[in-house]
């Protein structure tokens, strides 16, 4: 086993060229945020899509949902295993790994014949999509100089936050005018095109990490967050009286399996498939957390706003998903403009406000109602995404700024993995609440809108309580110092006639 950290394989090579211009390597940059955002928007897309997939393959809604349920379970699988696979392979043969799994995934899903098959192409969606993320947040910390990566990381915030967003208004559009197969149709060529200019423009020019992978790990790291993410997505089920199986046997296994992952991960050390000394650093950790909080209200809403306009409210599918575009705007328009307010003032001054504004974004939708006017709801989901997106940014490069490099891939892995984990937890908690109140207000012989409507003001103040929650811990967030520089050597080919790729 070897114990050279991770940052040993960025030395610089004698023979090597230099390190890349800050115009190449903007150029990569550029290129991996547009392929993530085409493979995290697929998260969400999917789900304006369920009714009439039900239609088509003759299945009902328990059913249908796994093509939601499958590409969590499988992000929570993959994600963990990143940062291994970071350290161990070149930038450029996970790229290849990322684009080629999402690539795959999609043909699959575009000619699917029958419902598992188009599960099947969802899945192998999900191994790129888990991927990706992890791999763009390494590259930026690889190749961005720390004064300047509050305002690449608020271009990146567009990808974690407003891509999920937007998701259910595209397949609203796409829906409207052609067949769902042409989510997956239009997609293709665009995720070609990103994965071409990638592989012409990265060049390896050192030597991965030879680590060797702990089978165990991947093993518990598998059972312990499928489990975690499954169980809460079956809470939601099991309110409404009909889950695959009781939510408490996959979370128990899912927490008794993290908890004998933690524990050996602490004891492998180098060797660790996902190395947890970055929770040492407080900074990542307070960080990380209130990341995970602001996940949990993102996706929480994302849920719950499309039942509620259209089944109080009554609006189409379509409307519904025009409504949520203003509030994906606005988080995407604000994302630059954060990230450069944080490379001159710090996190604080952006944090602590932006958590205050979602608070009070989330307190204003418990007053949600059959009588609120769309404008109404329009007006506080692009307040909570304004405040979201002040959160994001300065978030995401405090807590992975603040780790040494030879971490970097590790943390990557961890804040992606926790955010997968925050977004189930949060759609389980909305939709468990929701579906509880319901239900009791149709059994004290409420009307069906109404006992919704009781559903949708009960779910919006458990959000609001943890908005005020993350407000509480936003005012501890400070400016973390930055660690020693370790070396570094991630190049990009400077054109087409470079020296060939490994």
């Amino acid at each position: 086993m070897s114990s050279t950290p991770p940052s040993s394989s960025a030395a610089h090579s004698p023979s090597g060229p230099p390190a890349a211009p800050e115009g190449r390597a903007g150029r990569l940059i550029a290129v991996l945020v547009g392929a993530a955002f085409v493979v995290i928007l697929n998260e969400t897309i999917m789900s304006v899509a369920l009714p009439k997939l039900m239609i088509e393959f003759d299945v009902g809604a328990a059913t249908a949902q796994w093509l939601t349920t499958a590409f969590m379970l499988t992000m929570a699988v993959v994600i963990p295993i990143t940062g291994y696979l970071l350290t161990r392979l070149s930038l450029r043969t996970v790229f290849a790994i990322a684009m080629g799994s999402f690539l795959t995934g999609t043909l699959v899903a575009a000619i699917a014949p029958i419902f598992p098959v188009l599960v099947l192409g969802r899945v192998v969606q999900a191994v790129g999509t888990a991927v990706m993320l992890p791999l763009l947040f390494t590259t930026v910390l690889n190749l961005v100089p720390a004064e300047r990566r509050g305002r690449t990381m608020g271009v990146i915030s567009i990808v974690i936050a407003v891509a999920p967003a937007v998701g259910p208004t595209i397949g609203g559009v796409v829906l409207d005018q052609l067949s769902w197969r042409w989510m997956f149709w239009l997609v293709l060529p665009i995720a070609v095109g990103a994965t071409a200019l990638g592989l012409s423009w990265i060049r390896n020019v050192t030597d991965p990490v030879r680590i060797p992978l702990d089978t165990l790990s991947v093993v518990l790291s598998a059972l312990g967050f499928s489990g975690l993410v499954f169980g809460l997505s079956s809470l939601g089920e099991a309110a409404e009286g009909d889950p695959l199986m009781p939510p408490w046997v996959p979370l128990v296994v899912g927490i008794a399996s993290l908890t004998v992952f933690v524990l050996r991960q602490l004891r492998l050390g180098d060797a660790a498939l996902l190395d947890l000394r970055a929770f040492r650093t407080p900074a990542f950790s307070l960080a990380v957390a209130l990341v995970s909080v602001s996940m949990m209200s993102l996706f929480g809403t994302l849920i719950l706003l499309p039942i509620y306009l259209q089944s109080v409210l009554g609006q189409s599918t379509l409307a519904t998903g025009l409504m949520l575009l203003p509030g994906g705007l606005a988080m995407g328009l604000l994302g630059y403009i954060v990230g450069r307010l944080f490379d001159r003032f710090g996190p604080r001054p952006l944090v602590a406000p932006g958590a205050l504004v979602a608070a009070i974004a989330m307190w204003g939708m418990t007053t949600f109602d059959a009588t609120t006017s769309t404008g109404t709801v329009i007006a506080w989901h692009v307040l909570l995404n304004i405040g979201l997106a002040l959160m994001f940014s300065p978030l995401l490069t405090s807590a992975l700024g603040a780790l040494p490099r030879r971490l970097y891939s590790h943390g990557s892995a961890i804040v992606s993995t926790m955010q997968q984990v925050a977004g189930a937890a949060g759609t389980a908690l909305f939709i468990t609440v929701l579906t509880r109140t319901t239900v009791a207000g149709a059994d004290s012989a409420a009307d069906p809108v109404g006992a919704l409507e009781e559903g949708v003001h009960g779910a919006f103040t458990w959000g609001a309580v943890i908005a005020v929650i993350a407000f509480l811990g936003a005012l501890f967030v400070r400016r973390a110092p930055e660690p020693e520089s370790e070396p570094v050597e991630t190049v990009l080919s400077e054109t087409a006639e470079s020296a060939p790729v490994k």
